[in-house]
């Protein structure tokens, strides 16, 4: 064995798919994690509260509250609405209609009218919640079918048509056509959202639970009229936020930093749970009208549908989520003849947001239904027509196009099929659709269903500019490591799994690694933990970062192993040349007494991206990810009481970095998905007011729900593209294997 294959083996043996515990769950049982909440507080903090409209839609009276009432409230210090804003009033990520507080209008009950600054929490609170909003009320659209009747888009419709739908539609032996719709879902993050501002000579300092601090940096720069470097943005974690914190955090963060930014004086805005699900946008429902043609045996021939999607009042994200439902229509499917068009619907309610998936989940839950529907009225098993339309090896079926998506790009890393397979086996699949259908054969009132349903999904930004990470490491003298990047850590191990990435790029155990807190001041311009992407682009700067400090590292090694630098490898917390070798410490010692820069940034772009957001045309995604998942329900049809008897899912994450955490994604996303599907509902009243506004009226998943049959396994597998360790994302495309239930 030669040195390099000994040093790799070594490497691999050492970090390469360790189960390591999460690196603060130790802090999260006893309750010692600092979240944004638990930062110590400066002498002088004051608190603010939301004042919030009462209306969905409607023209607001001067400034729309009376500040002298409002300032007249027990221990309030200051009230501020948007003529108080000195720049940009905004908080939209994507187009700038979003006001974080409204202006002259208010277009959805909930919307942000006034920021009151009080001495307490509870003061603030109370003068928030007993202010009067002057405001004219206005007719509202609150439905997609209101929106759509009265023409009222937050942007223009999308469409893709490959070949000739229509036709072949009208030329096939069978047709259908149906409805179906999906509902929206509250994020419902542990930690709800907060800011606190503390200020000196000028410079802003925000504490943010955000899945993007870049964005909350900017964004309240511009409102302030400040540059940039004067507003720092620092989150150390995350109590959950699953999209939600992604561009709406920024509508408590402008507030307190307004609020902190006039009164030179630190401000905290922390909003209950009732107030959180009121502001705060949902998951887009969707509402996709189909009509299919297709063969005895199930094969979709041509499929038209229309997809409906109510995005509230502003932009927000809708715009690339309702382009990703265009681009996940086909899921695992080869469709020759398909035409897809989005509406995106302008309503009266909070702007519907990112959500883990960002608009995937709906898109696959259309064409999944019409796979549904063909099986009903062909009366075969679903998973039959599932197979009869898998994409293909060109080879195979002999269309050069079987394997390239209706948006141009071709799959190079195709696995479906042999996941299908293999879970097929490892599920018992046949024979457990036999006891299930002598089960309902002998039960009146209760029925089983099984169901096997296959994923694919892309991965990266669709916007192709996002695809870019940052790092910041440092080495110091004693050999530990410190490791700064552009991700936040939100309960999902990121933090973890690029420790790991760290010890595995510098040949050192994890435990000389340690992962500090996202800061905009360490790592600027970063794209916000989102699209599945935080391990892939922050891993691969991390990985740049490595590999300048084992250029540099390798120098010095040379002079002492007497080799070239170009022979030092290194492993085990040394440095190596055939089986001679140097301590890290020693190493690291020596570098610095050499006079050897030991810090450095590291930087990543997704290469091979070439696609074109306007047209919905080219390589959208740097790769796939796929699984497959079987779940087995029994229903009272008299009831509607239903159960999860049973779920068997075999997951691709290509060479896992930490199998233990992947292990928590796959089946934490899975939950979340069975939700959204299954119980969570966001019920409204006729005048446009959450009603579902908290634990007690929105039921989430609890440990109750779930089977003590839950059996997953990862697929044996690796990427084909060099992400770190050859891993695939898990964070989002779990979630939709739970359309299986």
């Amino acid at each position: 064995m030669n040195a390099p294959d000994k040093i790799n083996q070594l490497i691999k043996s050492a970090e390469q798919g360790r189960e390591l515990v999460h690196e603060s769950a130790h802090l999260h049982v006893t309750g010692k994690a600092v979240y944004t909440d638990d930062v110590p507080e400066l002498a002088g903090t004051l608190y603010a509260a939301l004042v919030l409209s009462p209306v969905a839609h409607g023209e607001l009276i001067g400034v729309g509250v009376d500040k002298a009432a409002i300032l007249a409230q027990h221990g309030v210090i200051a009230v501020y609405t948007a003529e108080d804003i000195p720049g940009e009033n905004n908080c939209g990520p994507i187009v700038h209609d979003d006001p974080f507080l409204a202006d002259k209008i208010v277009q959805y009950v909930g919307q942000p009218v006034a920021v009151v600054v009080a001495r307490d929490m509870l003061y603030a609170r109370e003068a928030a919640k007993t202010a009067r909003v002057l405001v004219h009320e206005l007719p509202a659209i609150l439905t997609i079918d209101e929106a759509m009747k009265h023409g009222s888009f937050i942007m223009p419709a999308k469409s893709i048509t490959r070949g000739h739908p229509d036709a072949a539609i009208q030329e096939a032996p069978h047709r259908l056509k149906g409805q179906t719709t999906c509902g929206q879902q509250e994020q419902f993050y542990l930690e709800g959202q907060v800011t606190y501002a503390p200020r000196e000579d000028g410079q802003l300092t925000l504490y943010v639970s955000t899945q993007h601090p870049d964005g909350n940096q900017r964004e309240a720069a511009a409102a302030l009229n400040l540059s940039t470097h004067d507003v720092e943005v620092i989150c150390r974690r995350l109590g959950g936020a699953f999209g939600g914190k992604e561009g709406q955090a920024s509508i408590f963060s402008q507030s307190a930093a307004l609020a902190a930014f006039k009164l030179q004086r630190p401000v905290k805005l922390r909003v209950n749970r009732d107030d959180d699900m009121t502001i705060t946008g949902k998951r887009h429902d969707f509402r996709a009208d189909y009509e299919v043609g297709f063969d005895d045996q199930g094969k979709i021939l041509g499929v038209d549908v229309v997809l409906y999607s109510r995005c509230g009042y502003s932009t927000d994200f809708s715009g690339p989520v309702n382009d990703r439902a265009l681009l996940h229509i086909d899921n695992c499917y080869y469709l020759p003849n398909l035409k897809v068009i989005t509406h995106r619907c302008k309503t009266n309610m909070q702007s519907a947001t990112a959500f883990r998936g960002f608009g995937g989940p709906q898109g696959m839950f259309a064409i999944e239904t019409v796979i549904e529907e063909i099986a009903q009225r062909l009366g075969m098993d679903s998973l039959q027509v599932r197979l009869a339309n898998l994409y293909q090896d060109p080879k195979q079926s002999g269309n050069p196009e079987s394997m390239t998506t209706q948006y141009g790009q071709q799959i190079e890393d195709w696995v479906a099929d042999k996941i299908i397979d293999q879970l097929q086996v490892q599920s018992e699949y046949q024979a457990r659709r036999a006891q299930v259908q002598a089960f309902n054969a002998t039960h009146v009132h209760k029925k089983r269903g099984l169901s096997l349903v296959p994923l694919k999904f892309g991965i990266s930004f669709t916007a192709t500019m996002l695809n870019q990470g940052g790092a910041l490491l440092h080495i110091y003298q004693d050999g530990s490591v410190s490791v700064n990047h552009g991700g936040t850590e939100m309960g999902q191990g990121l933090n973890t799994k690029m420790a790991q990435v760290a010890a595995d790029g510098l040949g050192i155990t994890v435990d000389h690694v340690r992962v500090t807190g996202t800061d905009t001041q360490k790592v600027p311009n970063a794209s916000a933990t989102a699209a599945s992407s935080g391990a892939d682009i922050n891993g691969a700067a991390i990985n740049h970062a490595c590999l300048q400090l084992r250029e540099r590292l390798s120098q010095v090694a040379a002079k002492h192993l007497g080799c070239s630098p170009t022979e030092v490898s290194f492993a085990q917390n040394h440095a190596w040349f055939g089986s001679a070798s140097m301590p890290w410490k020693d190493l690291v010692i020596q570098a610095w007494l050499d006079r050897v820069g030991l810090s450095v940034t590291g930087f990543y772009k997704t290469p091979e991206i070439a696609y074109d957001f306007n047209t919905l045309w080219g390589r959208a995604f740097y790769y796939y990810c796929y699984g497959a998942a079987v779940s087995e329900v029994e229903i009272d049809t008299l009831t509607g009481e239903w159960w999860l008897k049973a779920v068997d899912i075999l997951h691709d994450v290509g060479q896992s970095i930490n199998p233990a955490i992947d292990m928590g994604q796959i089946e934490g996303g899975y939950v979340q998905g069975m939700g959204w599907l299954t119980m969570e509902e966001c019920i409204w009243s006729g005048k446009g007011k959450l009603l579902t506004h908290g634990p007690s009226t929105y039921k989430i998943p609890v440990a109750g729900d779930i089977p003590e049959h839950f059996h997953v396994k990862f697929f044996d597998g690796s990427n084909v593209k060099p992400t770190p360790f050859y891993s695939k994302a898990v964070g989002e495309p779990p979630l939709m294997l739970a359309l299986s239930t």
